[in-house]
């Protein structure tokens, strides 16, 4: 490709809009350009990159058995109404009518598409088991897109459907996609883990997520240091002590705390440590409003609060909305005398003379104690662990927090879908079963973005080889001399028969300004042809992100980039 006669709008300064190093550089780069909201135009380079992943996942899915189908974007109700799922998925998805006043969604996700497929086309266990998948555009009305491509309305998404007759064979199809996402990530050169996580509005029994490990990644992951324990930080468990030293306790009393409202303020007023202090929330959700108790040094985890109270979903209560439910202000809520339904995280469950609001303002209670002075509320797990947390599982690690970019979902959903949507096929004994299904999701446009945030420096992107929009780019000193011309396209159609493809900076700018090109766009081998090299018959060679520069004799040029291309280095 000719760089002359191609797209690839390079911009000098960083664009104010772009927050995150992915976002910066894509748009600098000319990979990307918005055409609303988090809706965005693939120019040639980028695309040529969202083909590359494409084509990794698509041959390792191919390679694992799955069949690829195409299935609709836009999607009739109906289904959706079936499955439970038209009101409960909430205003991300994106809901209209048609000409017809009939009801439409554009997918974000396709579980009720593939089972209607499944339950129109499969009839014996003979098909089973079976996994379909697709890449095709899926649309989220995100209530704040930002940061680009990884947090865009519309995106670009792998997605595959796996159907077994028993939990059996869906537990092999579950880790044989497990294995086959590992392969992908690996071809992909990313630095990523794979995490225990919560299955969310898709259900289900339990998923994986996959994430690019990376600093400006929005998701917190927990890991062990000592075993393979890893979990995102809604599914993370770890073990706190709950015994807070201390002091004497004596009987509880009242201690007058005036213009004091958050737990540090009181921490600080009183002399107690934060963790020795009880924080009450109060949280709503479909089973009605619950007080939460947590250790002042602790945050609340709406998704395990959620499943604690045995709702879908739960969100805080406004000020005015707990001194309606509980006439009492929220910085003076307590567990003493509480009058909603209370549950309390489990590192409280031997806490003693603790810190409570008093359910009175500018008062709070000192040396609390369980049962003595207020009921033991039911245990749960609520909070978000911390670095320095043991590991629940070894129970002789401690978790570290890293920060992470999910570029990958794996769910095993049981019957959820397949009952909901009475799929049945016959077994050997001629009698109906219900299959279970497993749901495999990979974000291929992001995964270009976070690469980028994996790979980058100061001048610009650094892609893995296997990503790259191409593994070399040949930058000629001067398009006017013949003879660096004929060098240049003979250096091209050489690497070509290798099946390398090549990008010839054949503008009439600057050699600096081509420079500045080729390391913002990232190519990760760069050819330099004309100059004092040529004429003493060598190729000055780089490889982007590397100081070093090397000499390459003209007839040995194409053998030199060929083998470090194939090796991927």
């Amino acid at each position: 490709m000719r760089f002359a006669a191609t797209l690839i709008p390079t911009l000098k300064e960083n664009p104010v809009e772009a927050r995150v190093e992915s976002h910066r550089l894509m748009l600098r780069a000319g990979l990307i350009r918005q055409l609303g909201a988090g809706i965005y135009t693939w120019l040639p380079m980028g695309l040529k990159v969202l083909r590359k992943v494409e084509t990794i996942v698509r041959e390792e899915m191919d390679a694992a058995g799955a069949q690829e189908i195409l299935m609709p974007a836009v999607q009739p109700a109906e289904l959706w109404q079936e499955s439970g799922r038209w009101q409960m998925y909430g205003p991300e998805l994106l809901r209209f009518q048609d000409r017809g006043g009939r009801d439409f969604c554009f997918g974000p996700t396709h579980e009720e598409v593939v089972t209607d497929l499944v339950r129109r086309e499969l009839r014996s266990y003979r098909h089973l088991p079976a996994n379909f998948y697709q890449i095709q555009t899926k649309f989220r009305d995100e209530i704040r897109p930002r940061f680009g491509i990884m947090r865009g309305r519309e995106f670009l998404m792998k997605d595959a459907y796996s159907f077994d007759l028993d939990e059996v064979g869906l537990d092999k199809s579950y880790i044989l996609m497990v294995e086959t996402y590992n392969r992908i990530f690996q071809r992909c050169g990313l630095h990523y883990r794979a995490v225990e996580a919560d299955t969310g509005s898709i259900g289900g029994a339990s998923s994986h997520e996959f994430h690019v490990l990376a600093n400006s990644g929005e998701d917190v992951i927990a890991s062990c240091d000592s075993c393979g324990y890893a979990a995102n930080l809604e599914k993370a468990e770890g073990s706190s002590p709950s015994a807070i030293p201390g002091g004497e306790v004596g009987s509880m009393r009242a201690v007058a705390t005036p213009g004091v409202k958050t737990m540090e303020e009181v921490s600080a007023f009183l002399g107690y440590p934060l963790g020795r202090m009880i924080k009450s929330l109060v949280v709503e959700g479909e089973g009605g409003a619950f007080q939460l108790l947590l250790r002042g040094d602790h945050e609340l985890n709406l998704i395990k609060a959620a499943h604690a109270v045995g709702s879908a979903f739960v969100q805080l209560v406004e000020p005015a909305r707990v001194q309606e439910l509980t006439g009492v202000a929220v910085g003076s809520l307590g567990p003493v005398g509480a009058v909603l339904p209370v549950l309390a995280d489990h590192c409280l469950k031997d806490l003693v003379g603790f810190v409570a609001g008093a359910n009175e303002d500018g008062k709070h209670w000192v040396d609390v104690m369980w049962e003595r002075d207020c009921p033991k509320p039911q245990m749960a797990d609520l909070r978000n662990v911390v670095a320095g947390d043991g590991c629940p599982r070894c129970q002789v690690g401690s978790l570290r927090l890293d920060r992470g970019i999910e570029v990958g979902h794996v769910f095993k959903l049981g019957d959820k879908y397949s009952k909901a949507l009475q799929v049945a096929v016959q077994d050997a004994d001629g009698r109906e079963r219900t299959p279970v299904m497993g749901c495999y999701g990979i974000g291929v446009s992001r995964i270009v973005a976070a690469a980028i945030e994996q790979n980058h420096d100061d001048q610009g992107i650094v892609w893995p080889v296997a990503l790259a929009p191409f593994p070399v780019e040949i930058v000629l000193v001067n398009p006017k001399e013949t003879q660096a011309v004929a060098v240049a396209t003979s250096l091209e159609e050489g690497l070509k028969k290798f099946g390398i493809d090549v990008l010839l900076d054949d503008r009439d700018e600057r050699l600096g300004v081509k420079f500045k090109d080729a390391d913002l766009l990232g190519i990760p081998w760069r050819a330099v042809v004309g100059g004092r090299s040529l004429k003493e018959g060598s190729v000055e060679v780089q490889r982007r992100g590397k100081p070093d520069k090397e000499l390459i004799a003209l007839d040995k040029v194409v053998e030199f980039l060929s083998a470090r291309v194939r090796d991927g280095k």
